[in-house]
């Protein structure tokens, strides 16, 4: 790696911060059902996840490649451009994460690769091709086949097991989910960690420090697996609690029946190289396990605003990747500038975080806290028959009278 400059330096440790992001941000994908029918400890599911996640970055590299080498030209890609690209990915990320929205990691990081390359290189670096088989037509496909197996697979499910003996059921369907959530967790490691090994693999050739065409090194497999795991560990509870209790209310049977389908989709989709949303293909099979149940239900009103950050994600994070590029284009303190604004961003939305702390001790709460509290409460009405705090009345004490007489008595 004879070339390996500053600028290269900062483009793979802001590639891994993005990779971190990922790993808090998707921890939903494969824990929050298993967490929210208490089928496991909430730190426990993480720490289970976050190994997974590792090993799981060590079985293919097809997703890698598919960003590397196939969504936009490497000619004349500039380190400064993939920079750009993950501020874009990384904002969003977190903004998502501060109201608790389980968009997705993967089209933030798309969205701001395809924003950054367009700002420097036109609309000729983006090959539309790829962009449209390998990534925009799985948007779409994940959320509905992993929903629609998920609904059959509940009902199924249902069906054959009524005659079972109840709780025994119910212990089965926990370990199963235990055994579902952890193939969620190694499919996501499969997909997502490659996309910051394709990512810096990408700066690397722009860089000249790799050969065009080169397969990620092994220590970009090793560094972006741990930092998944890692940011996996440390949980992203905000999602955790929209995901396990937002969305619908799951037991056993349909979080066995969501997290089995989703895993099956996404493991299909990394086999043929497919840049797939794990948030998209979870949160299809959760929604499709809500319905499959006799009696269950979808909160549309969150699964609406859910429908519109994934609307948003790609656009955003491009607008915001090619601004940075247009400053980073400036001199190297525009690149500076981008790196300073990035972190005083970055820590400005972890101080509003501390205002309504979400951790393994509430992740299971049935009311969502923060920003989502106040966007449900806005758009949900309360049960009928029951009174909510904020619907209370408070009436003054009745002043004093006279004291009734012994003959009144």
């Amino acid at each position: 790696m004879e070339n390996f400059s500053l600028i290269l330096a900062i483009v793979v440790v802001t590639a891994l911060a993005f990779d971190f992001t990922n790993g808090f941000h998707d921890t939903a994908n494969a824990m929050a059902t298993t967490i929210s029918t208490g089928a496991l400890k909430p730190k426990v599911a993480v720490a289970m996840s976050a190994v997974l996640n590792l090993v799981g970055a060590f079985l293919s590299v097809e997703v890698a490649n598919t960003i590397s080498k196939g969504l936009v030209d490497e000619t004349g890609i500039r380190p400064e451009v993939i920079f750009a690209a993950l501020v874009g990915a990384i904002l969003w990320n977190l903004l998502t994460w501060l109201v608790g929205l389980p968009s997705s990691s993967s089209h933030a990081l798309m969205g701001g690769l395809i924003g950054a390359a367009i700002a420097s290189a036109g609309v000729g670096a983006v090959h539309g091709d790829v962009l449209v088989t390998k990534v925009l037509l799985p948007a779409v496909a994940a959320p509905i086949v992993a929903g629609v197996a998920a609904l059959l697979a509940t009902r199924l499910t249902y069906t054959f097991g009524r005659k079972a003996d109840g709780e025994a059921a119910k212990k089965g369907y926990r370990a199963g989910q235990i055994a579902s959530a952890g193939l969620v967790s190694l499919a996501h490691g499969t997909n997502d960690a490659q996309k910051t090994m394709g990512i810096i693999t990408l700066a690397l050739v722009a860089g000249g420090a790799l050969a065009p065409e080169s397969d990620p090194p092994t220590w970009v497999i090793l560094s972006a697996g741990l930092a998944i795991a890692l940011g996996t560990y440390l949980g992203g509870w905000r999602i955790i609690r929209t995901m396990g209790k937002g969305l619908t209310d799951l037991q056993p049977q349909q979080g066995f029946a969501a997290q089995t389908s989703a895993a099956t989709v996404i493991l299909a989709s990394s086999h043929l190289g497919f840049s797939l949303s794990t948030t998209h293909s979870v949160s299809g099979s959760v929604m499709g396990a809500g319905l499959g149940r006799k009696g269950g239900v979808v909160r549309w009103s969150t699964a609406t605003r859910m429908f519109v950050a994934w609307a948003l994600t790609l656009p955003a994070a491009a607008l915001v990747a090619a601004l940075a590029e247009y400053v980073t284009g400036l001199g190297s303190w525009g690149t500076a500038a981008v790196a300073v604004f990035l972190v005083a961003s970055s820590f400005a939305i972890w101080k509003i975080s501390r205002r309504e702390i979400v951790d393994h001790t509430n992740v299971t709460d049935d009311e969502p806290a923060g920003v989502v509290t106040t966007a449900m409460a806005a758009v949900t009405p309360p049960p009928a028959g029951t009174v909510t705090e904020d619907l209370a009345v408070t009436l003054p004490a009745p002043a004093p009278g006279p004291e009734p007489s012994k003959a009144a008595v």
